[in-house]
């Protein structure tokens, strides 16, 4: 019996080989293409006989997420040679350095703002998004700016490689469509469009995607995510989300809030690594611990405060590992 997912991969791969077969006629005799057609029609026949997705050697499950990333996988990862691992470990390895690149630099100097981060992946990839765009010279450079920058934080449903190769597709399309100077509500809704057509059904993306003007007016597009903290004097006020999460329809459509920082407000953005984040006991950190830490802290430094915030997590799980990744943004208006 074919199931969903097998259905949606067999379009795919449906798809690949009409691919292989027109970049065959127009390269005539070609030996690597023939051998990818070859292992397109051998994935399937295995989802025709139902047998897609077991390893060839053991006859368990694949590892879903490198099923996900390559459904021509054959082999689950104890089945694959010692060059094989080692040529995957060094694959990944890679792609950490990769996804790490892509990263906000460090000492980012935005006029009138602070920003400070914390990227912990689960493993050695991660499937959160976290990005800082410099409008004055597009990229996440520290030469300074003009008052206005974007920012954007998000968790790509899934985990492992899969999820960090969908990551890295959402950090193209943002950095392309924000070059473009479009209405922030328009970016998301074009990401969330692309994002939907050119991925599987069941991957989407919850983020937030904001935009800080040089009067210091903050624009926030919530797509789906936990609702950004903003700590302004002894209040504490929930940025909720207004709209469903990027991908998850192709014609999907989104509004944003608008508000206003004063000095020394601060804006914290998380994943649910954090607050989901659960002890020996089975507890969850929870919102209600965090919003106590942040009144706590809220004139200490960014840097100091995500430290904090990172130290008191640590002592709640007791030697608990995480299970999920984990990213923290927070900015600060500071004149």
């Amino acid at each position: 019996m074919i199931t969903v997912i097998d259905s949606i991969i067999q379009t795919q791969l449906f798809e690949r080989r009409t691919k292989l077969e027109h970049a065959l006629v127009d390269l005539g005799d070609n030996k690597e293409l023939k051998r990818l057609l070859q292992e397109v029609d051998t994935a399937l026949e295995r989802i025709k006989n139902g047998d897609f997705g077991l390893c060839e050697v053991c006859r368990s499950e694949i590892e879903p997420d490198r099923l996900m990333a390559n459904p021509l996988t054959k082999f689950c990862l104890g089945d694959l040679t010692v060059s094989q691992q080692q040529e995957l470990q060094r694959d990944l390895e890679m792609a950490s350095l990769i996804q790490k690149s892509l990263l906000p630099k460090e000492n980012i100097n935005l006029t009138g703002w602070n920003v400070s981060y914390k990227y912990q992946p689960l493993g050695l990839v991660s499937g959160d998004y976290c990005d800082l765009i410099n409008i004055n010279n597009g990229n996440n450079g520290n030469s300074g700016n003009n008052g206005e920058f974007y920012f954007v934080l998000g968790d790509v449903s899934g985990k492992g490689v899969a999820a960090s190769m969908l990551m890295t597709q959402l950090h193209a399309m943002f950095r392309s469509f924000i070059s473009l100077d479009l209405p922030l509500v328009q970016i998301v809704e074009r990401v969330s469009s692309i994002f939907c057509e050119s991925t599987m059904p069941m991957h989407f993306a919850t983020l937030v995607c904001g935009k800080v003007s040089k009067d210091s007016e903050v624009e926030i597009c919530n797509a789906g995510h936990l609702p950004p903290l903003l700590i302004q004097e002894n209040k504490l006020i929930d940025i909720q989300a207004t709209g469903l999460p990027v991908g998850m329809f192709c014609n999907e459509v989104f509004s944003s809030t608008k508000f206003n920082l004063l000095p020394n407000d601060t804006l914290l953005l998380f994943t649910d690594g954090l607050t989901e984040a659960e002890n020996r006991f089975g507890d969850e950190y929870g919102k209600d611990r965090l919003t106590n830490l942040l009144f706590e802290h809220c004139l200490d430094s960014l840097d100091t405060l995500i430290n904090f915030i990172i130290k008191d997590l640590n002592h709640f799980q007791s030697g608990n590992n995480l299970a999920d990744d984990l990213t923290l943004m927070a900015l600060r208006r500071i004149c």
